[in-house]
């Protein structure tokens, strides 16, 4: 299939007011890189935003859609909490799933400047966790550096003081670890 073919989905939801949504795409890790890598990694998703009366209308977009459907993370903050739920992009319809995928989620608070936990980069540079401040609902971007003793790419995220952050990460479903053994 040439590039010019490559076609990407898009879909809309609705915020209400004091809402905002963003969804992340699930990617399981390529099996060249499974055995050394994060087994999932979350990418989020880009997109377009326009008012309607005091409602946001978001177009989300999923670039190179995978043929079996892509699991997705939808995080809905309001204030003082956060929605998590999980969907499914199949064709053009999104699914919200009623099985919940293996997930962890936790909020992030220090009183002094602090970094989160290193975590690893697959070889393609994708992350199994994301952390993002509630208030504007911005990723917080990693630090990379090289683990030469590792010989990996990681990340760190610094942190501010007296802030909180929703921090999540895909994990691995101990059932599918025992299906693969």
């Amino acid at each position: 299939m040439d590039e010019e073919n490559l076609q990407g989905k898009y879909f809309s939801i609705t915020d209400p007011k004091d809402v905002s949504t963003v969804i992340y795409q699930v990617n399981k890790t390529e099996k060249e890189f499974a055995k050394t890598a994060p087994k999932f990694t979350v990418e989020r998703l880009d997109y377009s935003e326009e008012l309607i009366g005091t409602n946001k209308k978001k177009t989300f977009f999923i670039d190179n859609p995978s043929p079996e459907g892509n699991p997705l993370v939808i995080l809905s903050f309001g204030k003082e909490r956060v929605v998590v739920n999980m969907g499914f992009l199949d064709y053009d319809v999104v699914k919200i799933s009623k099985k919940p995928m293996p997930m962890k989620f936790t909020t992030l608070y220090n009183e002094e400047e602090t970094e989160f936990k290193e975590f690893a980069y697959t070889p393609n540079m994708k992350r199994p966790i994301s952390i993002i401040d509630p208030e504007t609902t911005e990723e917080i971007k990693p630090i990379l550096y090289f683990d030469e003793e590792a010989n990996e790419v990681k990340g760190k995220c610094k942190l501010k003081p007296y802030k909180k952050y929703f921090a999540f990460e895909i994990t691995e479903n101990k059932k599918d670890k025992k299906k693969e053994s």
